[in-house]
């Protein structure tokens, strides 16, 4: 699944070729990709004609900026947006095209059919699911240690699983919390409530760095991920943890040992990430 460092990288390639364009026509082959509105014949309507102003980002969703609407697209395991002429042969699992005024379409191809789209006008978007459950971005503001250091006070779950709370921060998911841990040394499985204030600080400096980072490598490829130009992210070559089992820790030398946390992969290297006081 495409994490914030993807969702980043996509959003600021696709801005490049979508900017300025206007939505002639929507075609849409699989409905239930489109939640809101739920009729799919409204939702075209409400699109054609409408310009694409701009193109943002909130946690792992990409908000494309109409005149008058909000198109809410999450890419979920393997959705992909790409540009393409109108001429050119459309490929198995495309399931909505955007036609522009222009004669070039924006593309949605999803092998597995998960992602999901909401429309709603402008401002509307932030009070309605999915995006009114969302914790601040790690880029924000408002991410700071006093609001990150009492939601992980208040709750007694492992770090692990609050990381990938979209409710407490957005856009972490399975690779960048274990990275953001290796480096914080800290182990997945402690108890929230338990971390010492100075590993809290290091948590949220790392989530911060990791993916900054990431975002300058255009992102991390494990299986099928590439940028809307077809460019596979580069972050790979610096993991630390993530996809590295067996293979020996960057600072001690230690086997990386993969686990279950949560029912998600994990891993981890247990003399840097001190496990004592799991």
């Amino acid at each position: 699944m495409p994490e914030l460092p993807e969702v980043e990288t996509i959003k600021e390639t696709l801005k490049q070729l979508i900017i300025n364009k206007t939505i002639q026509d929507v075609a849409v082959y699989w409905p239930n990709i489109v939640k809101e509105p739920d009729d799919v014949d409204h939702f075209r309507t409400l699109m054609e004609g409408q310009t694409i102003q701009n193109l943002t980002r909130k946690g792992k969703f990409l908000l494309f900026q109409l005149d008058d609407y909000v198109l809410v697209s999450h890419l979920r395991m393997e959705g992909k947006y790409s540009v393409h002429k109108a001429a050119e042969p459309i490929k198995k699992h495309t399931h909505v095209i955007f036609t522009f005024t222009d004669g070039e379409e924006l593309r949605y191809n999803d092998v597995r059919k998960f992602g999901t789209m909401h429309l709603y006008k402008k401002g509307e978007e932030r009070y309605n699911k999915p995006l009114n459950k969302l914790g601040p971005d790690p880029f924000d503001e408002v991410f700071t240690f006093d609001y990150f250091y009492n939601k992980l006070k208040r709750t007694d779950r492992v770090i692990k699983a609050v990381l990938l709370d979209q409710a407490i921060v957005s856009g972490l998911g399975n690779i960048y919390v274990d990275e953001t841990l290796y480096k914080a040394n800290v182990h997945p499985l402690k108890q929230s409530s338990k971390l010492k204030k100075n590993e809290i600080k290091a948590i949220q400096e790392q989530t911060i760095s990791t993916l900054a980072d990431a975002v300058k490598q255009g992102g991390t490829t494990i299986r099928s991920y590439v940028n809307v130009q077809g460019d596979m992210g580069m972050f790979q070559s610096e993991l630390f943890v993530y996809g590295q089992e067996n293979k020996p820790c960057q600072k001690c030398g230690s086997p990386i040992v993969k686990m279950k946390v949560g029912g998600r992969g994990t891993h981890v290297c247990n003399t840097c990430q001190k496990s004592e006081e799991v």
